[in-house]
């Protein structure tokens, strides 16, 4: 989001990445729109997942270190750059600043968008661990402190996220830093419009509200999910008007390669007996496909993890569409500092009582039927974000 921004506060920049064949994750051919023309993309290959999976090898990160050192190393070699800027949740790319550092005398800054390092599945039954947990736990925290260590500057969407690392590694208590929250771009907005003929829509073709959460739920939503399907269960015995007017979607639920999902909400929907009730797509929407559901839905859930840091980037493409929200999320959640700005959203938090959440979602609903207008500005659009985010680069090159 920030690319089409970074000239107007004096940077230029260039892209590596991989090349899309070696990924498995859905593909949006969409993306390249939202690139300027002038900005160079260079692609590096990766090792064939074909291969190897074969010895339990997946990760896009793993498989395209190599090719990233030797194609950046060229790089490096052949020009001159001020900065390298991390940003990406496959991390292990990360340690390859620690050599360009050293080698080329080039400054980096990784941005932080969800703990790398981190002991929060360790007291979870291993059926709510991540796949292959064993592995990446130890890898992450190998990895960590070489990229760490060195690093010249922090971005992260949440201070909490900084914080820690900074009590962890004491070589970089004095780096700059600095909390910048995921985003949202009326550009891309204007794609999705655009290109909404390309898209399948998963919703009934009906005169129903559509009210949807798009997005992963993983084993770390269960409580919030199972709280909000029981206060759909008591509409759904009480009131007429969700029966017959409410439709309930979840979409994208899984991470799993299309056609490989397991349903997460369905399976609860149905313990409590209102799956009738609940439409739940697992395939992963493509990002612009995202944007679309976002926009032809008449209203929007957000719910959140029993983790205090979640945040939850669909917030911010949620309050660009300016769609009435629902909002279920651990009460220290900074997503819920950042709703409380809007008059389109209703909180709750996980530690309120069922009655309560019953209470305030019965509102919710009451009110996608009244007329009243709710218009809010859009605060984090991303011209906002990459002017901060430019900002620190400058302060990292003044040091």
């Amino acid at each position: 989001m920030s690319l089409p921004y970074f000239k107007q506060f004096d940077w230029e920049a260039e892209i590596v990445t991989v090349k899309s064949v070696y990924s498995d994750l859905v593909k949006d051919s969409l993306l390249i729109k939202s690139i300027p023309e002038d900005i160079k993309v260079h692609n590096v290959k990766a090792l064939s997942k074909k291969w190897t999976s074969r010895f339990g090898l997946g990760s896009i990160a793993l498989r395209s270190l190599w090719f990233y050192f030797t194609y950046v190393r060229k790089l490096l070699s052949s020009q001159h750059y001020d900065l390298i800027y991390f940003s990406t949740t496959q991390y292990p790319v990360c340690i390859l600043g620690l050599y360009c550092k050293k080698r080329f005398k080039v400054p980096y800054v990784i941005d932080i968008q969800d703990p790398w390092h981190t002991d929060y599945y360790n007291n979870k039954p291993k059926s709510e661990r991540p796949p292959k947990y064993w592995f990446s736990y130890r890898l992450n925290k190998l990895l960590e402190p070489i990229a760490l260590k060195s690093v010249d500057g922090l971005v992260s969407v949440n201070q909490a996220y900084i914080n820690e690392l900074k009590d962890r590694y004491f070589q970089i208590k004095d780096v700059p830093a600095v909390t910048i929250p995921f985003s949202s771009s009326l550009i891309d907005f204007e794609i999705a419009k655009l290109n909404s003929s390309n898209f399948n829509s998963y919703y009934n073709k009906n005169d129903k509200i559509k009210i949807a959460y798009i997005g992963a739920v993983g084993t770390i939503m269960k409580e919030s999910i199972i709280k909000l399907l029981n206060a759909f269960k008591i509409l759904i015995n009480t009131s007429d008007l969700f029966k017959e007017k409410i439709e309930v979607y979840f979409l994208g639920t899984s991470y799993a390669p299309n056609g490989a999902g397991i349903p997460s909400v369905t399976p609860i929907a149905n313990e409590l007996g209102i799956g009738e009730y609940v439409i739940e797509v697992t395939e992963r929407l493509t990002y612009y496909n995202a944007i679309h559901h976002i926009l032809n839905s008449d209203a929007l859930f957000i719910v959140g993890s029993d983790d205090s840091n979640y945040i939850g980037s669909k917030v911010y493409n949620y309050l660009m569409a300016n769609k009435q929200i629902y909002s279920l999320l651990h009460h220290k959640s900074p997503a819920i500092q950042i709703l409380r700005n809007y008059d389109l959203a209703v909180i709750n938090d996980l530690n309120s009582s069922q009655e309560t959440i019953n209470s305030s979602f019965g509102k919710f609903i009451s009110g996608l039927t009244s007329d009243d207008q709710i218009n809010n500005p859009p605060r984090y659009d991303a011209l906002m974000m990459t002017k901060d985010q430019c900002a620190l680069f400058d302060k990292v090159l003044s040091i």
